[in-house]
Order: structure tokens, then C-alpha cells, then sequence
């Protein structure tokens, strides 16, 4: 077996716990510290003895962790955090704002590159492993659709940007799929549908005491990229219904691929996923490819990659002996 790849956490949120928890789980990783902008005296990690530091030491830490997980949000952190960190460290992130992923990788990839490290950015399972299922189904199936549904759950991105609106001082937001679209789909109509037709979102917001409501549901609904293409409905309630109805982070999907190989054949293709803990699970995969990035780095692979360009076996603590023997 390597030796154990060493991990140090940027930013401990719910998605930072659940990185501490995954690498827990991996006996060929561990935690050489978190890194926060909080006072390091004041964070309750998982372990009680874990290592916890400002993130404004980080660059004496060089020569002692092998990959940094990035557990910002993608609204304001990691576009600054990622190619920042990549200049001096090799890096995973979440980064999730479809539409600003070919900006994000190239900042990533030029300062990746002039630094000599390997970056893994947008990982997660939507960008991530929902990405590489359309990539699966429109490579297999050239001729057909790709559907994607997120929910119903909780969109930890969607929930950061809410409340890093001025007037808000909680929330949380869900991700509701039509059952109509996806029955149709599952049935193989292949129908056209526009991004209103495939999903609602759902706010549940805290106000600060002196905050406008009708100023703060227009800056939610009004959010190019997270809320102004759908049909958004905000809901203001108490910090005590919050904490009561909406501390749970549940989410999931499907991916389906609906096509034809001839005339008479129709070939249907689905993933889906059920989470009880969307930050855990993300957090999960975003050790699987940090495993992949400290083999990258080591051979010398350096620059920004995405999921379609990581081969699967490098996500993998087995040899590939074992994965050909087992798995394949």
C-alpha cells in the first residue's frame, strides 16, 4: 500500500465535517489539520483532538499535506480560494456553478500550471458524477436525450447563496422535480422541456430583525444562474421553525439517458441517487478524487482536471490487480 496521502480541510461547515468523517472511513488517508477563517480555539471537530488552524498559516504547511479539500461555498469562495491555493498546493473542490465551471477551470489551470500542482475542481455528484452519466449516456446513446432532476432535497450551494444575501440571517432552499417530466421521460417520450418544466425551488428564509422582505424575496428570485431561471417560492419563517423543520440535508436525483440504437430498439439508461446527507455524501466523493489528485501530482500530471478527466481507477484506494480481479 502508498503511503497515506495527507489531507489538510479548508473551511469547516457541514460539507468540511463530512470530509472529516470520509476520511475517517479511508485507512490510506488522513488529516493533517483543518485550516478556518474562524478562531481555531472556537470549532468543534469530529475528532476532538484534530488539528485546527487559521487558514492564513497555510502557506507554512507546504511540505507537510499532499492535497487540500476546499470546502467553500462556489457563490464567493471558491472562485478566490481554488486558483489561489492551487498556486502553492494541489486542490479538490465542489465548485458547482454550471454556467461559470470554463471560467473557473482555466483561473484554476493557469495558476496550477505556473505552480507545478494538480487541481481537481468541480467534483461532487452534481457537477461530478451526474457529469459523468450524461457523458456516459450521450457517448453510448448518440442518438437520444439527456435528462437531468435534482430532488427533492436540500441544495447546500443554493442555501449558501440565500444567505449571503444583506437581510438574511438563515435559510435554506430545496430542489423540487416535476413527477410529471420524469414520467415522461421514463417512458421514452423524449419530450422537449424548458428548466421551468423540470423544477421548482423552495426558500425557507430567516430575516435579520430590520431586514425588507419584499427586498430581500427579490434579490433571491432575481439570481441569475441559482433563482431567476425557475419558479421560486419564499417562504420567511422563525429561526425556531428553522431549526425545528429544516436541519436535515436530503437530496438526490436522476440522470436518465432515453434513446434508440434502430427503429425498433429504444434503450433507456438511468442513474439516480438517495441521500440522507447530501454534504456527506459530496464530501465522500470529493476524497475519491483527492485520492486521485495526490496520484496525479506524483507522476508529475500537473494542471486543472474535471471528473472526465480522471480515470476511475485512480479514485480507487486497490491496485489495479485488485480492481482487474475483483471489480472488472
Amino acid at each position: 500500500m502508498d503511503a497515506q496521502v495527507r489531507v489538510g480541510i479548508v473551511g469547516y461547515g457541514n460539507l468540511g465535517r463530512g470530509v472529516e468523517l470520509s476520511l475517517r472511513l479511508n485507512p490510506d488517508m488522513r488529516l493533517v489539520s483543518v485550516f478556518t477563517r474562524r478562531d481555531p480555539a472556537s470549532l468543534l471537530t469530529v475528532d476532538p483532538d484534530a488539528p485546527v488552524h487559521r487558514i492564513d498559516d497555510l502557506e507554512s504547511w507546504r511540505d507537510r499535506i499532499d492535497v487540500l479539500i476546499l470546502c467553500g461555498g462556489s457563490k464567493s469562495d471558491l472562485p478566490e480560494q481554488t486558483p489561489s491555493l492551487a498556486s502553492a498546493f494541489c486542490v479538490v473542490d465542489s465548485f458547482d456553478t454550471h454556467a461559470r465551471i470554463p471560467e473557473h477551470f482555466a483561473a484554476v489551470d493557469a495558476a496550477a500550471r505556473a505552480a507545478g500542482t494538480t487541481a481537481v475542481i468541480s467534483t461532487g455528484w452534481d457537477p461530478g458524477l451526474f457529469s459523468l452519466q450524461r457523458l456516459y449516456g450521450e457517448a453510448i446513446l448518440p442518438q437520444g436525450e439527456t435528462y437531468t432532476f435534482w430532488g427533492r432535497g436540500l441544495s447546500q450551494g443554493h442555501s449558501d447563496a440565500i444567505r449571503r444575501i444583506p437581510g438574511v440571517a438563515a435559510g435554506v432552499q430545496y430542489t423540487i422535480p416535476s413527477e410529471n417530466a420524469i414520467a415522461r421521460v421514463r417512458a421514452g417520450e423524449r419530450p422537449e422541456l424548458s428548466t421551468r418544466e423540470k423544477h421548482t425551488r423552495e426558500c425557507f428564509v430567516v430575516l435579520e430583525d430590520d431586514a425588507d422582505p419584499d427586498a430581500v424575496r427579490a434579490a433571491i428570485v432575481s439570481m441569475p444562474d441559482y433563482f431567476e431561471p425557475y419558479d421560486t417560492t419564499v417562504r420567511f419563517i422563525s429561526a425556531e421553525e428553522l431549526a425545528r423543520d429544516h436541519t436535515g440535508a436530503p437530496h438526490g436525483g436522476f440522470v436518465i439517458r432515453s434513446g434508440t440504437t434502430s427503429a425498433s430498439a429504444g434503450q433507456t439508461v438511468e442513474f439516480r441517487l438517495g441521500l440522507d446527507s447530501n454534504p456527506e455524501f459530496t464530501a465522500s466523493v470529493l476524497v475519491a478524487y483527492a485520492r486521485a489528485a495526490a496520484r496525479l501530482a506524483a507522476s508529475g500530471d500537473h494542471g486543472a482536471k474535471t471528473p472526465f478527466d480522471i480515470a476511475p481507477g485512480l479514485l480507487s484506494p486497490k491496485s489495479p490487480d485488485q480492481l482487474r480481479a475483483e471489480l472488472l
